[in-house]
């Protein structure tokens, strides 16, 4: 939310797919892979934990190995 990238953007650059299938991930109304999680919180430099709703500080938990 704090980077500002649209989404067909990020659907392109981060999750090789359309817009609208990202779209329908953000809403709930399709799964979203953990791969494509995985890629997301790369891309955010967050956690998974942070992504997903587990802790609050986008900067705890974060490691790239």
């Amino acid at each position: 939310e704090d980077v500002d990238f649209a989404q067909e953007s990020i659907a392109k650059i981060v999750l090789n797919c359309i817009r609208s299938a990202y779209s329908k991930m953000e809403a709930g109304s399709r799964l979203i892979s953990i791969n494509d999680l995985i890629n997301l919180a790369d891309f955010y430099k967050v956690s998974l934990d942070y992504l997903v709703g587990r802790v609050d500080n986008k900067e705890d938990h974060y490691s790239k190995k």
